[in-house]
């Protein structure tokens, strides 16, 4: 029975991770899709960009509290259920996943950088906190989230392996870096060709997309 409610777990992890918070917020406001414009990302940095800091800040929390709550929920109540460290580990990545490739909205979901900082902070707060630091630090010199995201990303696998060692929350933080970094792509070729946008930038609604004849 332990595998059933392990899978349960991560059945449900992936469910909450595919509500698009980013796209409720932005009905909820009377605000434009945030996948047609911008970065096209249903994530709180390109919510920004509508000009709603409101419904940008409420993105965040929320998707970072969807990416915590099913690790907190797994490592306080799944004791008597058998449920242990890998199941947490389980319910974090799913969550994530859930985030990236949403069932509730054609999975076109975004980057997961709120998401994967709630995991953290839940699986194991201090490397939350250092991962955070590392994302605030690159954040605050150079002014890129997506710079900012990928240095963080790949520096968490690392925090954990050095100062807490290996096991399934190293091998969750692996899989999720790695996801960032590759969803990060196309920053990365703008990093590089000097078009990517700063924070706080505002980017044009997308041009309608012509009829076909």
């Amino acid at each position: 029975m332990q595998s059933v409610y392990s899978a349960l777990a991560t059945l449900l992890a992936y469910l909450l991770g595919s509500l698009s918070f980013g796209v409720l917020m932005s009905r909820a406001f009377g605000l434009p899709d945030p996948r047609s414009y911008g970065s096209r990302n249903p994530g709180a940095t390109n919510v920004l960009r509508s000009g709603k800091k409101s419904a940008a800040v409420l993105t965040l929390l929320l998707d970072a509290a969807k990416g915590a709550l099913p690790v907190v929920l797994v490592d306080q109540f799944g004791g008597p259920w058998g449920l242990g460290e890998g199941t947490v580990a389980l319910v974090g990545v799913a969550a994530f996943v859930g985030h990236l490739w949403p069932v509730f909205f054609r999975f076109q979901g975004g980057k997961g950088v709120a998401t994967a900082a709630g995991v953290l902070l839940a699986m194991n707060p201090w490397l939350g906190l250092a991962t955070l630091a590392s994302f605030a630090i690159i954040l605050f010199f150079f002014r890129y989230v997506s710079l900012a995201s990928i240095v963080a990303a790949a520096f968490a696998p690392f925090y954990q392996l050095l100062i807490w060692g290996g096991g399934p929350i190293t091998v969750a933080t692996v899989v999720m870096s790695l996801l960032m970094i590759w969803r990060h792509s196309a920053n990365i070729q703008r990093l590089l060709n000097g078009t990517e946008h700063r924070l706080g930038a505002k980017a044009a609604p997308a041009a309608p997309a012509r009829k076909a004849h």
